[in-house]
Order: structure tokens, then C-alpha cells, then sequence
């Protein structure tokens, strides 16, 4: 997959995501992922926007996001030079039998018990999608009842900002 992490510095207004989400719509672009934030500034929002384009050049998805009114710089990072991370909520079905197993994944993939009961937990753990992905694998063969992630939210190292 040719994955592409956009990093969309917007005004902080209403209306704004509805716009740019449906810029996809309209241009049959689909999201992978989006998160969007608060910045370091009152009246600005970072959306990260995570994209597979192998179907259209990222090229052509900035463009279309830089016309956008209420769009201030939109930035496709390096994955080289960018801190990516995703949040999960997993909760699982455990028993005498499993539980042991289920706190050595959590242990392994340095997660948190945030909830738990008799019979399941709730693990939050952060990482990369690849990782996030992994512990999900496992924990669909140990009692996955339920999960929810954040998707990816990213900076670019260094000095450069979007």
C-alpha cells in the first residue's frame, strides 16, 4: 500500500472537517484515517489525515486540500522524519485460563489496564499502526470483544513544522 501521512494545519471554525471531508467524497479519495486537534494556537486545528495513494498521486490530494478556504498548509510527511502514533481501546473476554496470557501481550506491548472485571478487561495501549495492528491480531485469538483506535496522529522531526 502506498500509505502517505498528511499533516492539514486548518482555521478552527465550524464547518471546517465537513468541507474537507467532503473534498474526498466528491473526488472518490478515501480516508484511512483521521484525527483532528487542538494546536498550539487558539484559533488553528492539525488534522492528520492518513491516506493510501496508489489510486490517485498524493500530489493531486494536496492540491485539492490546499484550495480549500479554511486550509492554512497542508504538508505530506516524510515517514522517515515524522513521530507517529495511534491509541487503542481493546477489550477482552477473560477467564482463569487466558487472563495470564492476555497480561503477557499487555506487558509485551508496554499497554495499561484501565478496566477490569470477572470476566474481560479493558487494555489501552499506544504505539505505531503496525504495533497497534499486531496487538490486535493477538488479542482476536485471545477474547476481542470490542476495540475502538484513535487513528494516526503524526509530527515531522526536527525544525520544520507544517
Amino acid at each position: 500500500m502506498n500509505e502517505h501521512t498528511l499533516s492539514v494545519l486548518v482555521e478552527n471554525k465550524p464547518g471546517v472537517l465537513s468541507r474537507v471531508a467532503g473534498m474526498f467524497t466528491r473526488r472518490g479519495y478515501n480516508i484511512d484515517s483521521l484525527a483532528v486537534s487542538p494546536t498550539e494556537h487558539d484559533d488553528r486545528s492539525r488534522m492528520t489525515i492518513t491516506v493510501d495513494a496508489s489510486r490517485f498521486p498524493v500530489e493531486q490530494i494536496t492540491k485539492q486540500l490546499d484550495k480549500l478556504i479554511n486550509v492554512i498548509k497542508v504538508r505530506d510527511l516524510d515517514p522517515e522524519n515524522m513521530v507517529s502514533r495511534e491509541l487503542g481501546l481493546f477489550k477482552v473476554h477473560t477467564n482463569e485460563t487466558t487472563r495470564a496470557e492476555i497480561l503477557a501481550l499487555i506487558e509485551i506491548f508496554e499497554g495499561k489496564i484501565v478496566d477490569v472485571t470477572s470476566d474481560s478487561m479493558i487494555i489501552m495501549a499506544t504505539g505505531t499502526t503496525a504495533e497497534l495492528e499486531n496487538l490486535e491480531e493477538l488479542l482476536r485469538n485471545n477474547g476481542l470483544v470490542e476495540m475502538v483506535r484513535t487513528g494516526v496522529v503524526a509530527l515531522g522531526c526536527g525544525n520544520k513544522t507544517t
